[in-house]
Parts: structure tokens; sequence; C-alpha cells
């Protein structure tokens, strides 16, 4: 008998609306505030993105999910309300734990040393100092950043922005996660890193982890996931096997 799923993410009907400026001379803005408040209208300047348009999916332990679709198709936003940096309009996010999102944005500071980052985003990960200390090495040589000379001891701003990707990466794969979701952040490295990185990537699973992975490189999704959501335009375009998945959506991008 086969031992029953587990889910880790649940999304029901989930709807993420928000708002943009959509530009303005910015003059009299205290004025002009004033005059919306009294006469209780909004901003001409403010614009509504409806950017997940009714999505509902089940992720569960051991998964790996890439998550394709054009640019704005609401990818990156859908992980943010998974993980709780965006709120939904409608609808529900149920998860197991604490997600975790990595994104080439990831906030490290920049006037840090990688070393200093490196403890600051364990200490981010819910890691301990300790554990931190006992796994600092390894995340140094996973992220490869001192290879050619002795990164690791100078400011992150003075970093590729493939080095602060890679060590981003290896500070998050350093400890488990029941969800773990990446934005991509595997597109920055070399062939050599994109290998590591999806060994590790196949470790988290086998450690009853969940990984979504966001990447507009399509052979990266095929290595490393065995299932893929395609996003359109906000909506839930397919979800299945990924070489399906991914078949039928460039398909349908060599249309465009």
């Amino acid at each position: 008998m086969a031992e029953p799923r587990i889910p880790t993410v649940i999304a029901d009907d989930v709807h993420v609306i928000y708002k943009v400026n959509s530009g303005g001379s910015g003059k009299g803005s205290a004025v002009t505030a004033l005059r919306r408040i009294i006469s209780r209208k909004g901003s001409p300047g403010v614009r509504e993105v409806h950017a997940v348009k009714g999505v509902s999916f089940t992720a569960y332990k051991g998964e790996a999910i890439g998550l394709i679709g054009s640019n704005g198709s609401g990818k990156s936003t859908l992980l943010k309300t998974i993980a709780g940096l965006l709120p939904a309009a409608s609808g529900k996010v149920y998860t197991q734990g604490q997600p975790s999102l990595l994104g080439v944005n990831a906030a490290l500071m920049s006037d840090l040393t990688g070393e200093r980052n490196v403890m600051l985003g364990g200490l981010a990960m819910g890691m301990t100092r300790r554990e931190i200390r006992e796994r600092y090495q390894d995340i140094v040589d996973f992220s490869g950043i001192n290879e050619k000379g002795d990164f690791i001891s100078l400011p992150m701003r003075t970093y590729s922005s493939g080095m602060g990707a890679r060590l981003r990466f290896s500070i998050a794969a350093a400890k488990s996660h029941d969800v773990l979701m990446i934005d991509e952040a595997l597109a920055t490295g070399d062939a050599k890193f994109r290998r590591r990185s999806q060994q590790r990537i196949a470790e988290l699973r086998e450690e009853a982890g969940t990984v979504f992975l966001v990447s507009h490189g399509i052979g990266t999704i095929r290595e490393t996931c065995d299932r893929a959501i395609w996003l359109e335009a906000g909506t839930l375009r397919m979800d299945g096997p990924t070489d399906e998945v991914c078949d039928a959506y460039e398909k349908f991008t060599s249309k465009k």
C-alpha cells in the first residue's frame, strides 16, 4: 500500500492585486492628497494590477515544482504570497511551517563582508550561531566564491551578481526546509555550480522538503523538477509532469 502524500502548500483560488504608481508630476502633492481625502477619490497616478487570478494547486512533500511562464505572468508574485510577503486579495494559502523564499535580490547587506552575511543570512534562515559556525566552510566552498581569491572577506558590493546569487543559495541550502522557494537564483551560476545546486535540491527533497523553482531556463526546470506549473497572465494554464508542461509551453511560445 502506497504511503499517503502529505501536503506542504495548498493554494485555494488565490487572487493577488497590488497597486503601482503609473507616473505623474508629483507637484503640489500635499495639496493634491488633501483634496483626494476630502473628495474620497483615489490617486490618478495609481493603478491596480491583478497579478494572480484564481490559482489553485496542492504541493506535496518530496516534490520539486518548476514555475514557468512569460515575463509578468505572476510567478514571483505567487511565491511571495506563499511566503507571506504579499497578501492575497481573496482565496487562501495554507503552508506547513514557514516557507523560505530565496531570490536573486534576497536582502543581504552590501556594505558587510561575505563572512558577516553568511552569519546574518543563516540567522535569518533560523539557524543558530553554532550551526552557522559548524557549516560556515561548507557554505563558502559550496558557493565557490573563493576559488579566485579571498572574496568572502570583502564587502558584498564588490561581488558580481553571480557571486552574490551563489552565496545566497549556499546559505539557504545549508539547512533543511519544509518549503524552499528559489526565484531565478540558479540562472546566474556556471555549469559546475548548477550541478551542485541540482544535487542539493535532490537532497532537500529526500529530506521530505518541497522545492519551488522559478526559472526562464526551461532546461533547468527539466533537469531539476518532476512537476511544473505554467502561469500565463496570472492564470494557471497547466499543471502536471515537467516534460508535458514544458513541451506545451515551448509550443505556445514558438507561436508568439
